[in-house]
């Protein structure tokens, strides 16, 4: 039988946190998904209805949430798989650093885009 290998350390806090990850990004995809397919039809979904759904706390913060969730859970999972390929040294570090600043610009865009659909800016 093959030898598992995995650049994640199991039990280690990135193996923790990408699984954590993926279990919420699971439910609020689901409710992502239910509200804007099943109880808003993608044909009637227009502006306002997004505005004033962002302009509530507690959608905003989910959707963030789900930005910051995603954008997290993606940069680690391909992080992780570019040292399953086997890269190292400086390479790893050049990627690492490209990834994380990849990412806080994802969500300082994303976040930008989500201030902007509410009526508080």
């Amino acid at each position: 039988m093959a030898e598992h290998y995995s650049s994640f350390d199991r039990g280690g806090r990135r193996w923790l946190l990408q699984r954590i990850t993926a279990v919420f990004l699971i439910g609020v995809l689901a409710f992502h998904f239910v509200l804007l397919h099943f109880v808003n039809h993608a044909a009637e979904l227009r502006f306002a209805g997004t505005q004033m759904r962002m302009s509530q706390l507690g959608y905003f913060v989910t959707m963030w949430l789900f930005l910051a969730t995603a954008t997290f859970h993606g940069v680690n999972g391909v992080y992780n798989a570019l040292v399953n390929q086997g890269i190292e040294g400086t390479q790893k570090k050049a990627i690492a650093g490209v990834l994380v600043a990849a990412g806080l610009l994802l969500v300082a865009q994303g976040t930008r885009v989500a201030l902007a659909m509410t009526n508080i800016v």
